[in-house]
């Protein structure tokens, strides 16, 4: 037989390697992961208060076992932060009220030169309407009669106009009957008999009444001067002439010749390539030079030999008194491919004066889309333009007007474009267009219809700024040849030499032009330099320290999220009684598998001792140190 002899593992390797293994799972389990996440908002703010590198954080942890210290830097932090956001709230509102910087540039080049429009100022008494204004004069006649006791001069187609009066369509004096002049006292319109007594004109005031159709409500248009009112008075029965016509073209009688004495351009004789005519109700014959695209004229030089040179006659023959009450002319310049609104912008010239007028260019030019509410093309305005020429905020102004004017009173006012599919008021047609027209434009004033609203101003608009100089012309030692040469040269003598002409110089003053624009002042670079400076300023700190202060911020909304959800699940895990639910059944226990878990490190220590011999099985004697006898 044999033994087999084994001895036991030391104790001090046993508990030597016991102890690696234990800091081997230690630092396993101390390893960090690929997302960290702390156990509680006291580690999260600890660790960020001591590793940031926002000024003034760290002092929140090294002043802990201070709590006055703490509670101050506390205090002083967050209303740091309080102060620094107030701050970014204020650059944020000036940021999106897209505030602009105006920028002024001077340029020097070649200027295109304006157009330029001239009105004669006198109302052509026109073949085609020619019965019915001498008809019209009649009445007016009579009623200057019946009202200041003037006894009107009339021409001689006045007079034979007045012997076939009962002969002539009665229509005409049917509406200005409608319509009369009347006095009107404080409150009260009373009519003016024929042979009344005198009264103290003083005391009253002339107008007239428009009535609608029905004649339940009257407008009543007041006069505080006759002359006012005659003129406006007329001129309103005027139109209903002029929108009789049912040919527009039947009104243009140009007699440019005969109006235009003479033209030049840079020394240079214009001829009629470089103008068109219209016809304005009011001013006339009207001539608009160097409104075609194709061939504008350029200045290379300022001063009034650069310019545009025109001698005009301002002597009124065959005119209508009651309607025109100045002598001369009337000129506006403006830019190409623009209307001539001589109403607004256009200024009278002097007869016998030599006006000379000195422009300045000027262009305007307007951000768009947020930085204002102006328009590009008028594309985006909800007005229609009736005009055929480019947006203008005084061509939207009139279409709203006509527009609406025709969608109120049923027709369109004689002085604006005709829309499509409407026709021009006319009372032989419109009986109480006059009542409708005149309470809507007082609705237009007051700016009910909303017009001055719709119509925005164009991003890009060019000005031109008009000095003028006036001197005497001809002169007295000159006025005899140039009246003769004048008369031999257009066959028409003056008789009025001192009103018979006018002399009109139009020049750029100065070759350089002014340009108005403008530029963001607040750009997205802006506001983050302003964010940048701010965050200096109260934290002396940099971006990064903004991503530690975003990091922090995904860090707590990742603990509440976990602290969450452990919350909801503990609850769902506890029953009524308070116990596991699984406690109770066995049977669901056993079929539940075991959740997956880590795997566990274990030390299995093993013993080997020598197996005992078969005689050491039987019972020992008395001795145990005996010996095992044979057979």
């Amino acid at each position: 037989g044999g033994s087999v002899k084994t001895g036991k593992m030391p104790e001090g390797e046993k508990t030597r390697q016991c102890k690696q293994e234990e800091e081997q799972q230690q630092k396993e389990e101390k390893q960090e992961g690929l997302i960290e996440f702390y156990s509680s908002y006291q580690e999260l703010f600890q660790f960020f208060c001591s590793n940031t590198t926002i000024h003034g954080a760290i002092r929140l942890v090294c002043s802990k076992k201070n709590k006055m210290k703490t509670a101050f830097w506390s205090v002083l932090f967050f209303l740091t932060f309080g102060l620094m956001y107030w701050q970014f709230g204020i650059l944020y509102r000036e940021y999106f009220s897209y505030p602009v910087n105006l920028n002024l540039n001077l340029n020097s080049d070649r200027l295109t030169f304006p157009a330029v429009t001239l009105c004669t100022l006198n109302p052509y008494r026109y073949s085609a309407i020619r019965k019915k204004l001498d008809e019209l004069d009649q009445i007016t006649h009579q009623t200057l009669l019946d009202l200041y006791d003037y006894n009107m001069s009339l021409t001689r187609s006045d007079w034979s106009t007045l012997s076939t009066r009962k002969r002539s369509s009665r229509s005409l004096l049917h509406h200005v009957q409608r319509h009369p002049l009347r006095r009107q006292k404080r409150d009260n319109v009373v009519s003016l008999p024929e042979n009344s007594p005198s009264v103290d004109k003083n005391d009253w005031k002339i107008g007239f009444v428009l009535c609608s159709e029905n004649n339940k409500d009257c407008f009543h248009q007041a006069y505080s001067s006759g002359v006012d009112a005659v003129r406006e008075w007329y001129s309103f029965h005027y139109i209903n002439i002029l929108a009789q016509m049912p040919d527009a073209k039947a009104l243009d009688e140009s007699d440019f010749e005969n109006f235009i004495y003479s033209c030049r351009f840079n020394d240079a004789t214009c001829d009629k390539a470089n103008y068109t005519h219209f016809h304005h109700p009011f001013y006339g014959n009207c001539y608009t030079f160097n409104d075609n695209s194709s061939s504008l004229w350029t200045s290379s030089m300022p001063g009034i030999s650069n310019g545009l040179s025109l001698v005009v006659r301002t002597e009124q023959n065959d005119f209508i008194p009651l309607l025109s009450t100045v002598t001369g002319a009337r000129v506006m310049v403006h830019d190409q491919n623009e209307p001539a609104f001589m109403d607004d912008e256009g200024f009278n010239v002097r007869p016998g004066i030599e006006t000379s007028i000195s422009m300045k260019k000027e262009m305007t030019v307007r951000l768009g889309g947020s930085y204002s509410d102006c328009t590009e093309d008028g594309s985006d305005v909800p007005v229609q333009n009736l005009y055929s020429s480019r947006y203008t905020e005084q061509v939207c102004i009139r279409s709203c007007f006509q527009l609406n004017m025709v969608e109120r009173c049923g027709c369109a006012y004689y002085f604006y474009p005709l829309p499509i599919g409407a026709e021009y008021c006319d009372y032989t047609k419109h009986i109480a267009w006059g009542y409708c027209y005149y309470k809507l434009l007082a609705e237009f004033k007051a700016n009910v219809l909303g017009c001055f609203h719709k119509c925005r101003k164009p991003c890009k608009m060019t000005q031109y700024q008009l000095s003028a100089g006036y001197s005497r012309w001809p002169s007295a030692v000159s006025e005899d040849w140039v009246f003769y040469v004048l008369s031999q040269q257009n066959k028409y003598n003056i008789t009025s030499k001192r009103n018979g002409v006018a002399k009109v110089n139009i020049f750029f003053e100065e070759w350089n032009y002014k340009t108005n624009g403008e530029s963001p002042a607040f750009t997205v670079v802006t506001l983050l330099s302003q964010f940048g400076n701010q965050w200096s300023l109260w934290f002396g700190s940099s971006v990064l320290s903004v991503m530690e202060l975003a990091e922090l911020v995904l860090d707590l909304i990742a603990i509440t999220l976990i602290l969450a959800v452990r919350w909801f699940r503990s609850r769902q895990q506890l029953s009524p009684s308070g116990l596991p639910p699984n406690s109770h059944d066995n049977a669901a226990f056993q079929d539940e598998a075991p959740a997956p878990s880590a795997p566990h490190r274990f030390t299995v220590e093993a013993v080997v001792t020598t197996l005992p011999s078969y005689n050491s099985l039987e019972p020992r004697g008395p001795s145990r140190d005996g010996e095992v006898g044979h057979e």
